[in-house]
């Protein structure tokens, strides 16, 4: 349990985004190798200190056993006084050794330190005649009792002062200073070498959407004009194959048109008005199956311009226009949103979408109630309901399926070449949303639009 927490922690310090996770990386780094170089000037300063510490005690220890070892012992005291003293380091003649031969001997490294064992070995005319070392409350902490060659004792308490490795305030700010330039370095830098990969995923989100968007500037690094070279690649060869395709069905529509206007006419002909009826019917048909083929092969939303429209106003056309076109569901046809709630679309294309959810949701539900959602995290939502018998869960996305029909007539009238919702979620997802149904708890059926705003 614990470690799931620290990991969910860690996920929620870890961003998300590439630019977030370099740059968090990068400043890690930096803030290591800054805390490793202050941590290695540190101890070079507090081993600098202590050196020189130890030289001035050490300097003015023998100074003060030189002058006042020439000296008559009445006279010492007053020579003594005179002297200036450094912190950590206090000398007193006293009549007896404070330094016993009992107490702990002192570190070998601190003697080395102090250079106390040279006074052994002074010159015979500097030599005391006794040196006794030992500590005095911790090993920091010396006592040293020179005796004099007439009489007395020179005791010098010794102390080294504790090392300051921040002495210097100008350092710690300019350090602080430049620790927060390279950060904002690091993070200038980031932004700016991974800014294209944010342009390569916009293109590729531009062209799921419109598949004429305009290409990706080839420059920069080699690496990403390579790979901004091999997207425009990709997005040529998209829509080169979406041309001919369109292409393709646009001439066998065109092909289809004239045998079925030569059927027409030779259906006329026919003696028997039941089968003449039936067979004009049945191409009809035909032709407004071929004519939806083609609309919704050569998908016009994404070459109609994107421009303000005040979606409120199109969702009463959308629902005036579906009344006035079923006289019977007038009074069952309702819209229910804001007065205006203007987002940036294709009018023609959004229009045709919302009809076909409208129109759908009338013939196969008996009703349709639009409902506008004001903008909620940028994303506007649509939701045309009915009060039909709805659509099993297995079939919910099957529908969007081109030419899936649940209805099982092949009239044509109740149930329409299948292409209606195809059409409508095409649309939507070429504005950046999508369509989606659900069947209502209190029945029937309810289609669930999304648009960024």
């Amino acid at each position: 349990m614990r470690d799931w927490r620290i990991w969910r922690a860690f996920r929620w310090l870890w961003p998300c985004s590439l630019a977030g996770r370099t740059a968090l990386v990068l400043i890690i780094g930096l803030i290591l190798v800054q805390v490793a170089g202050l941590t290695i000037h540190a101890l070079d300063r507090v081993d600098l200190q202590r050196f020189q510490h130890a030289r001035e005690i050490s300097q003015r220890s023998f100074g003060a056993w030189r002058s006042l070892l020439p000296l008559s012992p009445d006279r010492r005291q007053a020579v003594l006084d005179d002297l200036d003293m450094p912190p950590g380091m206090r000398i007193t003649l006293d009549e007896v050794a404070l330094a016993q031969p009992g107490f702990p001997p002192p570190p070998p490294p601190l003697i080395s330190l102090l250079r106390l064992d040279q006074l052994r070995f002074a010159p015979p005319r500097l030599r005391p005649r006794e040196v006794v070392i030992a500590t005095h409350g911790h090993p920091g902490r010396l006592m040293v009792s020179l005796r004099f060659p007439d009489k007395g004792w020179l005791n010098l308490r010794l102390e080294m002062p504790p090392p300051r490795p921040w002495h210097s305030l100008t350092f710690l700010v300019a350090f602080v200073l430049m620790t927060l330039a390279a950060v904002a370095l690091t993070l200038w830098a980031v932004r700016r070498l991974t800014r294209p990969v944010g342009a390569l995923a916009e293109a590729a989100d531009r062209l799921g959407r419109d598949v004429n968007a305009p290409p990706l500037p080839e420059t920069g690094p080699a690496e990403v004009a390579t790979a901004a070279r091999a997207f425009n690649t990709m997005a040529e060869r998209i829509r080169r194959f979406v041309g001919d395709r369109t292409q393709m069905l646009a001439a066998i529509g065109h092909d289809l048109k004239t045998p079925i206007t030569r059927l027409k006419l030779r259906a006329e002909f026919l003696e028997d008005d039941e089968q003449r009826r039936k067979m004009l019917a049945d191409l009809d048909e035909m032709e407004a199956m071929i004519a939806a083929t083609l609309a919704f092969a050569r998908d016009d939303s994404t070459r109609e311009p994107s421009v303000p429209v005040d979606l409120a106003s199109l969702c009463r056309t959308v629902t005036d226009e579906a009344a006035d076109g079923s006289p019977d569901y007038a009074e069952l046809i309702t819209y229910i949103g804001p007065e205006h709630l203007t987002v940036a679309a294709r009018p023609g294309s959004l229009k045709r979408a919302l009809a076909n959810l409208v129109g759908n949701a009338v013939a196969y539900g008996g009703s349709a109630t639009l409902r506008l959602q004001p903008p909620v995290g940028g994303v506007v939502r649509i939701a045309v309901e009915d009060d039909g018998p709805g659509v099993p869960d297995s079939e919910l996305e099957n529908v969007f399926q081109p030419f899936r029909r649940l209805e099982a007539s092949r009239n044509r009238e109740t149930g329409g070449t299948g292409l209606g919702l195809p059409i409508a979620r095409n649309i939507f997802r070429a504005h950046g949303g999508d369509v989606v149904l659900r069947n209502r708890p209190t029945g029937g059926l309810s289609a669930l639009a999304t648009l960024p705003v």
